[in-house]
């Protein structure tokens, strides 16, 4: 079974950074993609952005929202992925997601994936 843990959330100002960070166990296969989703409350989740994995393209691809603030990596053993956000706004405020599934490319639909983790709040302060 595939677990997922997020970390890193946070309070912050308006204009400041937060690093997010998803580490993941159990993995069974040998490639997977990573996605990272965010709800607000009364809204509907949105996705972030997403990271193909290494051995298809190793792609990023970010919502409209966070292109050029937010930036979404992954570490050499694969198991840990990192949202990098900057210039954070008050709309950010959010629980965000990070989220899997077996194959190469994701999608920023939450419905694509198969595993989810249980969410870390981010909180931008006017």
């Amino acid at each position: 079974q595939v677990h997922l843990a997020e970390s890193g959330g946070g309070s912050v100002q308006s204009g400041g950074s937060l690093r997010l960070t998803c580490t993941a166990s159990g993995y069974t296969y040998t490639e997977y993609c990573m996605g990272w989703f965010r709800q607000a409350p009364g809204k509907e989740r949105e996705g972030v952005a997403t990271l193909d994995s290494s051995r298809h393209s190793g792609r990023a691809n970010y919502a409209d929202s966070v292109m050029g603030r937010f930036t979404v990596s992954r570490d050499k053993g694969g198991n840990t992925v990192y949202l990098q956000m900057r210039r954070l706004r008050p709309e950010d405020t959010a629980s965000y997601y990070c989220a899997t599934r077996s194959g190469g490319w994701c999608e920023l639909q939450s419905t694509f994936y198969s595993y989810w983790g249980q969410g870390t709040q981010v909180t931008v302060l006017a």
